[in-house]
C-alpha cells in the first residue's frame, strides 16, 4: 500500500552520496494562489560537474512539486515509492487524489524509516502544493525532519538565501517578482559556491497544473576587483 521497500539489490543502494545535486527553492505567492520552484540543473560526481542537464523537480499527482538536493539515485528510489503510492491511491477511483499535505506526511515517514534503519536516502525534500485553493509547502530533511514554511531551501541555500527570503518575501508576490527574488537568491549562492552552475530551471503550480519553464542560464558578473586581485589592499606578511 504505497510502502517503502529495502532495495532488491543492496549492492546499488548508496550508503554514502555520490551523484549529488545541489540547492533547491521554493517560495509561496498568495495573489495567484500558486507557488514557484526554482533548482540548479547540475549533478556533481564527487568535485567533477558530471551531468549539466538534470530535472530535480517533478510533478507528484495532480497537485504537487517535489524538488530534491542531495543522492540522484535516492532521489530516483523516492519517485518509485511516490509512483506506486499515487498509483494505488488512483485505483480506489473515489474521485479524490492526494493533495501536497498527505504526500508531505508520507516522505515524512519514508524518510525517518530509513534513517531508522541506518540506511537513509541522502536528500533533502521540498514539496509544495494547491489543492482546492489551499497552499501547502513543507521541507523533509534526509533524516526525517520536516516543517511548513512560507519558503524553503535546501542544501547551501538554507544559509544564505533564506535571510534573503524572510527579508523580502511576502504574501502578495506576483510570479514576475517572485521570479526576480529566486534568481537573487540563486546568484548569492552562485557567488559563494565552487559546484553549481549558472543553469537554473524553474516550475510553478497551481490550481490548473504545473508549468516547466526551459532552463536558462542565470546573468553573472565576475569583474569584481577583488575577484581578479583577491590580495588588493592586503598588508603583506613580510
Amino acid at each position: 500500500m504505497g510502502e517503502a521497500r529495502p532495495s532488491p539489490d543492496p549492492t546499488r543502494a548508496s550508503l554514502a552520496a555520490q551523484a549529488v545535486g545541489q540547492f533547491s527553492m521554493f517560495v509561496e505567492i498568495t495573489i495567484y494562489v500558486e507557488g514557484v520552484l526554482p533548482s540548479v540543473a547540475v549533478c556533481s560526481y564527487g568535485s567533477t560537474l558530471r551531468y549539466k542537464t538534470i530535472e530535480r523537480i517533478k510533478p507528484i499527482g495532480k497537485h504537487s512539486l517535489l524538488g530534491a538536493s542531495g543522492e540522484i539515485s535516492d532521489f530516483q528510489e523516492i519517485l518509485r515509492y511516490l509512483d506506486e503510492l499515487i498509483l494505488y491511491d488512483n485505483m480506489w477511483d473515489d474521485g479524490n487524489s492526494l493533495g501536497p499535505k498527505e504526500l508531505h506526511n508520507y516522505l515524512t515517514r519514508v524518510m525517518y524509516n530509513r534513517r531508522n534503519k541506518f540506511n537513509p536516502l541522502w536528500n533533502s525534500l521540498v514539496l509544495g502544493g494547491v489543492k482546492n485553493g489551499q497552499k501547502y509547502l513543507g521541507m523533509v530533511s534526509m533524516i526525517g525532519v520536516s516543517f511548513e514554511e512560507n519558503h524553503v531551501a535546501t542544501g547551501f541555500g538554507n544559509h544564505l538565501a533564506r535571510p534573503i527570503l524572510r527579508d523580502e518575501w511576502n504574501e502578495n508576490l506576483s510570479f514576475e517578482d517572485a521570479v526576480k527574488l529566486l534568481e537573487k537568491c540563486m546568484r548569492v549562492l552562485l557567488y559563494r559556491d565552487r559546484s553549481p552552475v549558472n543553469k537554473l530551471q524553474i516550475v510553478k503550480i497551481t490550481e490548473e497544473g504545473t508549468t516547466n519553464f526551459p532552463p536558462y542560464s542565470l546573468k553573472t558578473f565576475w569583474g569584481f576587483e577583488s575577484y581578479e586581485n583577491p590580495t588588493v589592499g592586503e598588508e603583506g606578511l613580510w
